[in-house]
């Protein structure tokens, strides 16, 4: 089984993204990044960001983005970070995770009593 972007060709991916190696240095895209679509495709949209809004009807992670277009995750954002800046998706991070210990402790005796 080949991982997603493994095979395609590099000149394929040089082409998705107008030969750009790295998305802008203010991208506020990682892994877990939530995106959300802000508009439906138009006509003559490329392919993958048309692809991209449909899969973000709802809240979607960039990893499991890149994994649906089986491409690479440096393409992902680059094409993500192309429709942030046309305003046609919202990115925003999962809130924090809990860390105070005494509320782990208490997560952890509830699931023990299951």
């Amino acid at each position: 089984m080949s991982r997603p972007g493994r095979d395609d060709s590099p000149d394929r991916l040089y082409t998705l993204t107008g030969g750009r190696t790295r998305s802008a240095p203010d991208n506020p895209f990682d892994l877990v990044t939530l995106v959300v679509a802000e508009c439906d495709p138009v006509t003559g949209m490329q392919s993958e960001h048309a692809a991209i809004l449909r899969l973000t009807e709802h809240p979607t992670a960039v990893v499991e983005l890149a994994a649906e277009l089986r491409l690479p995750v440096s393409i992902t954002k680059i094409l993500l970070s192309d429709l942030l800046a046309a305003g046609r998706v919202s990115a925003r991070h999962p809130r924090g995770v809990v860390s105070d210990p005494d509320v782990l402790e208490q997560v952890l005796v509830g699931l023990r009593n299951l």
